[in-house]
């Protein structure tokens, strides 16, 4: 038995001998968690206030604390005592031996058993963020911000207008590609110093994946869902060349959707349009709906740190302060001290994206206890805290609800069919092929096989086409880096893949809900004030990260992670959309 980094780490020679894997593991992770904790509440604090006020201060600490935390996780000594202790981990319990695991994890992130690459990547990913937060976007030489370009593709029918507040939001591309390509270089280091062959290779490990069958499963999505995805591709291009009053293209032009990547296909449907009901509505309201919603399904209020600390509205204008303008949910202690980050409008948008935020913040809440240690508070695998999200975001936008909380009155009529559209377009299919195709490809490719570095953005535009059966609205040249401009690339690499795995959970949990606790229609179902499905959430949550994902979705579900609920949900869609097709091309090649 080796014993030299249990002696270093102060673990007595009778705890090794008496029992000697398990009782050492347990002294060993006692130093770990208590250490791990301290320093990621440090951290996670540096990052909120870089991320909440961008400016050279808040960088610097961010950066300080960020080498404080490499430090700590990427110990050499913490390295070679979890790997020796996890050559016996048919040993160890369950709990411990994945806690073994995130150790190894955490090292990979900033092993310092390559100091000097460690601090030049903490200090890279410091300057990128820097970077991409402080940008600001110029639209005829006055600052646009980014709910200002939303708000422009969300309501204008000016193409020419369209496509230059398009353009405009691609400007931060440029600034952001020299910082990306030596991003790749330090993530795939510090991958390889932990034995992956590269940063991609990392993160799908977390699942117990390889990069090969990561991608291969999402392929699998997408050939599931594709008729249906070529039936909608067909539909809309017909409708918003008539709404455009332009020919019909083979692939759609980028500017014609409201979303700047084309994820999300909202506004198109006539007749589903719920903006309006937000005209009295304040910012404050959304939030606050959003927390009742989680009340009433009988979890607690959020801590009033919460409210407290949490930056969730737009900088006032004329303030000189800029801050992310992405939407994030911290935990900053791993315990109560829970945060969002968002810049919450009366839209619909916000209206979901609010309920989404607060259920990472109550996922946080379910995992943050005694029976979870500090290293294994995170979901069973990555898409699942993506996946509750998705899941109470979708819920929000079912009828009923929007009626139960007065957004919409009671006598509301709605065409179903048309509101099944809507929710194909805005928060289910495209995203699919977004976040499982153009992602996940472009991402694999990137860190696993050395995209050339001359190449981004060719080959980003033709995965786009290849996948969503999108074009730029005029050349994009390797002048520009459009891939820069989406926030994930820059400061959540290799993760997007979970999104798309959280939309086809999402409906298997849906369909779960509906057909064996609330007994209602997929279609039209009302989760509010329903403590039996917070019961049946809650079970899921809470068990953190101390079990296998697959064991927990089959326990949870009774079935493996598929799309066969999606497709079943959606399938009244697409026989409409067959008749509403009939002899028009379908697809883009």
């Amino acid at each position: 038995m080796r014993l030299l980094p249990a002696l270093v780490l102060g673990i007595p020679l009778v705890a090794q001998t008496a029992n000697p894997f398990q009782e050492r593991a347990d002294t060993f992770l006692k130093v770990v968690e208590a250490g791990y904790q301290a320093l990621a509440t440090v951290q996670q604090e540096a990052s909120w206030n870089a991320s909440t006020d961008v400016k050279p201060v808040n960088d610097a600490a961010a950066d300080t604390a960020g080498q404080a935390l490499a430090a700590f996780n990427g110990n050499r000594v913490l390295i070679l005592e979890a790997r020796d202790l996890l050559a016996h981990k048919d040993q160890l319990r369950e709990t411990t031996w994945r806690e073994l695991e995130w150790v190894l994890f955490n090292a990979a992130e900033g092993p310092m058993t390559n100091p000097k690459l460690t601090a030049e990547r903490i200090a890279a990913e410091t300057s990128q963020a820097s970077t991409m937060n402080g940008f600001t976007w110029m639209l005829d030489g006055k600052p646009i911000s980014a709910n200002q370009i939303d708000d422009v593709l969300n309501t204008s029918s000016d193409l020419a207008r369209r496509q230059k507040v398009w353009e405009v939001s691609k400007e931060n591309g440029p600034v952001l590609r020299p910082g990306l390509l030596k991003l790749r270089d330090l993530r795939n280091g510090c991958a390889r110093e932990l034995g992956y062959p590269d940063y991609f290779a990392l993160q799908v490990a977390k699942h117990g994946m390889t990069t090969q069958q990561m991608v291969d499963l999402h392929r699998q999505f997408l050939r599931e869902l594709r008729p249906l995805y070529l039936q909608l591709h067909t539909w809309v291009k017909y409708e918003l060349a008539k709404k455009y009053k332009q020919p019909v293209p083979r692939t759609i032009p980028a500017h014609w959707i409201n979303n700047r990547w084309s994820q999300e296909w909202e506004g198109i449907v006539d007749g589903v349009d719920f903006e309006p009901y937000f005209k009295g509505w304040t910012s404050e309201r959304i939030v606050h709906t959003a927390e009742d919603f989680y009340v009433g399904l009988g979890f607690p209020r959020l801590p009033a740190s919460f409210w407290a600390k949490s930056d969730l509205y737009p900088v006032p204008a004329g303030s000189t302060r800029k801050k992310n303008s992405h939407a994030f949910c911290f935990h900053i202690d791993l315990d109560q001290d829970i945060r969002s980050l968002m810049s919450v409008e009366p839209n619909m948008w916000w209206f979901s994206t609010a309920h989404h935020e607060l259920g990472h913040g109550y996922y946080f809440m379910s995992y943050s206890t005694p029976s979870v240690p500090p290293l294994l508070r995170g979901s069973a695998n990555p898409s699942f805290h993506e996946g509750i999200g998705e899941l109470i975001g979708f819920a929000t936008r079912q009828i009923p609800y929007m009626k139960s909380v007065g957004l919409l009155p009671k006598d509301y009529q709605a065409d179903a069919m048309k509101v099944l559209l809507n929710d194909a377009l805005a928060v289910g299919v495209p995203m699919m092929f977004w976040g499982s195709g153009t992602m996940t490809e472009w991402e694999s490719e990137f860190y696993a096989k050395g995209m050339p570095a001359g190449k981004l953005n060719e080959r980003w535009w033709q995965i786009v086409r290849e996948q969503q059966g999108i074009e730029p609205p005029s050349p994009r040249s390797e002048a520009f880096c459009d891939p820069a401009t989406k926030t994930h690339i820059n400061d959540t690499p290799a993760y997007y893949y979970n999104y798309a795995m959280a939309t086809v959970f999402k409906y298997q949990m849906h369909d779960y809900i509906c057909r064996n606790i609330l007994h209602q229609d997929v279609h039209s179902a009302d989760y509010s004030n329903r403590k039996d499905v917070g019961d049946f959430l809650r079970k899921f949550m809470e068990r953190g990260a101390t079990v296998d994902w697959r064991v927990l979705l089959r326990e949870t579900t009774g079935e493996e992670l598929s799309t066969r609920a999606m497709v079943e949900y959606f399938k009244p869609l697409l026989h409409w959309l067959e008749q509403q097709n009939k002899g028009r091309k379908i697809g883009w090649d």
